[in-house]
């Protein structure tokens, strides 16, 4: 298969060219470079162009069993898959229609989901630093991004933009973003990743955590998340409520209550590990039991403690988790600490991944990649098997995948948002495997590259 090389200014040309309202050539999607003005004049012709169909679509139709009932292989198609007004509006047979967009047999999944990132604050796409390390662990990692925000802010607007290009460069077009809310920033560091989603809206989507980083009582955050609450971000956020604030009841019983006050879902940082970190845990689990509201609109970031736990208390908690509708986003740590994910997500417990920090003064080692995240998940959990490493898709898209368990199509459907990744792999299975190239991205029916 020919691949398509884009060097990193092309591929920013090409988003914008796209994102500018530019959208769609039948034959081009998948071209070789071509100068800029032949691909301006082509442009040109289809702006504002709502429908197109795609050709030579690979996607997946079922498994294969031996003997034994064990999925060895999965089937695949082409097909052709028609777009209009953002949607999937029809999936047929294979067609050679010459107006058709040819996509060269290239697998189409459904787009990939960060849902823990700080989009906020970053260096990528400025000069690189190294993590500093100071004493004081968070409370003096704390002190320092007190020192540096103000100097972050002055260009966040513009990295969070470079940062979104390169999740969209990783088939990524949507973010779950923790942004930072607290008084050193006030609300500055949420308007000025605002300005950056409205200026790519065209090419991805995000919902929003009100993040009190430095705590929410340790600094008074208060008012500003109170202020936060009130504009259209999507969740409330927290921090280590017991090694920050100091009480578990009162922070957790502030943030619950102002979620529900405001109609808001939460998602919380819990790093503690120890019997601090099983009791908030624990807390939440009653609290959203009381407000069943907060039912399936209730996250816990990280949750390091449940890695600490015995075997029995593992199951107990993600059976409690399951049935509270609580779901767990997990950056998937290895080494030291194995978060029991097979064991949360046996019991309906749902898991998301992201990158959290790509590079930024708390990490340097985020790829942009929630692709590569699944490939370590299947690693860490020896999820080897054909059938394994497609269930661990779900992990890089935040749930759908193309098969269900039992290997019944599932997506995409007619009607699906077209929210789409084009790879350069055989089946979902191999692309986990081995982290297949990212080819295109749609986004909404936008051609994002």
């Amino acid at each position: 298969m020919k691949s398509t090389a884009l060097t990193r200014k092309e591929f920013i040309r090409n988003s914008a060219l796209a994102l500018a309202g530019a959208t769609f050539i039948p034959g081009m999607l998948f071209a070789e470079n071509q100068p800029n003005a032949v691909h301006q004049a082509l442009l040109s012709g289809y702006q504002g162009k709502k429908s197109y169909t795609l050709k030579n679509v690979l996607l997946e139709t079922g498994f294969e069993y031996d003997g034994d009932g064990n999925v060895t292989a999965t089937k695949t198609g082409l097909f052709s898959i028609q777009i209009a007004n953002g949607k999937i509006k029809n999936i047929s047979a294979n067609s050679n229609s010459a107006d058709a967009i040819d996509a060269k047999g290239l697998l189409m999944l459904p787009s990939f989901k960060d849902m823990h990132i700080h989009l906020d604050k970053t260096y990528y796409g400025d000069k690189w630093q190294a993590v500093r390390r100071g004493p004081g662990g968070v409370k003096g990692m704390i002190a320092l991004e007190q020192k540096i925000l103000p100097e972050l802010l002055k260009n966040s607007t513009h990295k969070a933009e470079k940062l979104i290009e390169l999740l969209q460069s990783k088939g990524t077009a949507f973010a779950r973003s923790h942004v930072n809310i607290e008084p050193t920033s006030k609300l500055d560091s949420l308007h000025h990743l605002q300005l950056a989603l409205e200026n790519k809206k065209n090419g991805f989507g995000a919902e929003l955590v009100a993040f009190p980083q430095h705590g929410v009582f340790y600094t008074d955050s208060v008012p500003y998340l109170k202020e936060a609450a009130k504009t259209n971000i999507d969740f409330i956020g927290g921090v280590d409520p017991f090694s920050i604030d100091g009480a578990i009841e009162k922070t957790m019983d502030f943030t619950v209550q102002l979620a529900l006050d405001n109609n808001k879902g939460i998602d919380i940082h819990l790093h503690e590990s120890g019997e601090s970190g099983l009791k908030t845990v624990e807390y939440l689990i009653n609290k959203v039991n009381e407000n069943p509201v907060l039912k399936g609109k209730t996250y816990l970031s990280h949750c390091f403690v449940l890695g600490r736990l015995e075997k029995a208390k593992q199951q107990e908690m993600a059976e409690k988790l399951g049935a509270a509708q609580i779901g767990i986003v997990s950056t998937i740590p290895f080494g030291g600490l194995i978060m029991p994910i097979p064991t949360l997500m046996e019991n309906n417990v749902k898991v998301m991944t992201g990158n959290d920090s790509i590079v930024d003064h708390w990490n340097t080692f985020g790829t942009g990649s929630v692709l590569q995240k699944a490939n370590l998940a299947a690693q860490v959990y020896g999820q080897a098997t054909e059938y394994a490493l497609s269930r661990m898709l779900k992990l890089a898209t935040a749930g759908p995948t193309p098969l269900d368990d039992k290997g019944n199509m599932q997506w995409p459907k007619v009607g699906d948002s077209a929210d789409i990744a084009f790879l350069d792999a055989s089946c979902s299975a191999e692309a986990i495997s081995r982290i297949s190239p990212v080819k295109s991205l749609i986004y909404q029916g936008n051609l994002v590259f």
